[in-house]
């Protein structure tokens, strides 16, 4: 089948989380022997940042690492959805487009589109931001395809859609994954973005303050930090790595012992259930995850088994001395999220919920594919 998606961005992932899972469910989908296409802004904010910053060789790294997955760059102007859709089967929408796109093709599919037409929500605006998100018209829409059943339910609710489903992200494990040791860098990494002021002080809390109370040597990666936070990084000891490519995580996470997942306090205090995409990809890689509090409310994991949860700063430390002093915890740890991730989490999982979708819709038989674009 030839699946076509519009996305914020498959190319940069500098600032945008969702190009983690996106490159994952493209490859298991090509592994499957499907086609797909990802259409993406030539001047999105992400791939513009990460041009300005890496330059054009940023770019072009990428077709390297990831062989063969399809970038096309358009204007939004001179957009030809006719061309864009032709001999498609399955369409995504990612919600970080923006409204009048997200009609347009709505309205294609009404005029006569023949193939299944998904919205694809993976961030908290709709809880936070519910008068932008009402922006959005969804007709011609099959429905929501959404990263969390709190938000599924949100859709439903305030009739923003007549169908929803829970489709959360998973992990890329053709890529994340345990490595052979490496030099080990320090005692402990931490891999986000700042994210506008959202956590800031769970970040001192659980991260930064227990690191410099317990001497331990660590390092932070991430973009859009401002001085303040760069001085509190500093302050606390951590040494300050800047964007990390996404694809080289797992070779940071062979390098340490432990990491840490802070979320974004809209994902802690109002979104229950939704895990970021680095929590499926730091226990994919085999590294000892402990958490600061969010609720597991959809039985994804098994806390206190495949991660630990600090409930306040001293729990914190706590959990942090004993993961690093205790070779038996870790390793525990450290299998038993490996082993959730491969049997329920993976981009392969993922792919085989949203074909199943798609056939209880009603689409089984395979047509021919369309035309080829040139692409970026």
């Amino acid at each position: 089948m030839r699946f076509v998606f519009f996305y914020h961005s498959l190319v940069s992932d500098w600032n945008n989380g969702n190009a983690h899972f996106l490159r994952g469910l493209v490859r298991q989908l090509q592994l499957a022997g499907h086609t797909a296409i990802v259409f993406e802004p030539a001047d999105g904010w992400s791939r513009a940042n990460l041009l300005e910053q890496q330059g054009p060789a940023a770019v072009r790294n990428f077709s390297a690492v990831f062989p063969g997955q399809e970038a096309v760059a358009y204007a939004p102007d001179s957009l030809d959805l006719d061309e864009a859709l032709d001999g498609a089967q399955v369409v995504l929408v990612h919600e970080w487009n923006a409204p009048e796109l997200v009609a347009r093709i709505g309205r294609h599919r009404i005029a006569g589109g023949q193939y299944r037409l998904f919205f694809h929500d993976t961030h908290h605006r709709a809880m936070t931001l519910p008068e932008t998100m009402a922006r959005y018209d969804l007709q011609g829409y099959d429905g929501v395809l959404a990263f969390g059943k709190v938000l599924r339910d949100l859709y439903l609710q305030r009739n923003w859609a007549h169908k929803a489903w829970t489709w959360h992200e998973a992990a890329d494990t053709e890529l994340f994954r345990p490595l052979p040791l490496q030099p080990r860098r320090g005692d402990l990494v931490w891999v986000g973005n700042w994210g506008d002021d959202e956590r800031k002080a769970e970040l001192q809390e659980f991260l930064l303050d227990p690191a410099r109370i317990l001497g331990l040597k660590a390092r932070i990666y991430g973009v859009r930090y401002p001085p303040h936070a760069l001085d509190a990084i500093r302050a606390a000891g951590f040494s300050y790595g800047g964007w990390l490519p996404n694809h080289q995580a797992p070779e940071v996470f062979s390098a340490y012992p432990v990491t840490a997942h802070i979320p974004r306090r809209p994902y802690s205090r109002i979104l229950p259930g939704i895990p970021t995409i680095r929590v499926f990809e730091a226990l994919a890689c085999g590294i000892p995850l402990i958490c600061s509090p969010w609720e597991d409310a959809e039985g994804l994991f098994r806390p206190g088994i495949d991660y630990l949860v600090a409930k306040n700063r001293a729990a914190m430390i706590d959990l942090l001395n004993q993961v690093l002093h205790d070779a038996t915890l870790a390793a525990a740890l450290a299998g038993n999220g490996l082993e959730t991730i491969r049997s329920r989490h993976t981009c392969r999982h993922r792919l085989e919920e949203l074909l199943t979708i798609c056939a209880r819709l009603g689409l089984a038989e395979k047509r021919p594919i369309g035309r080829k674009m040139e692409v970026a």
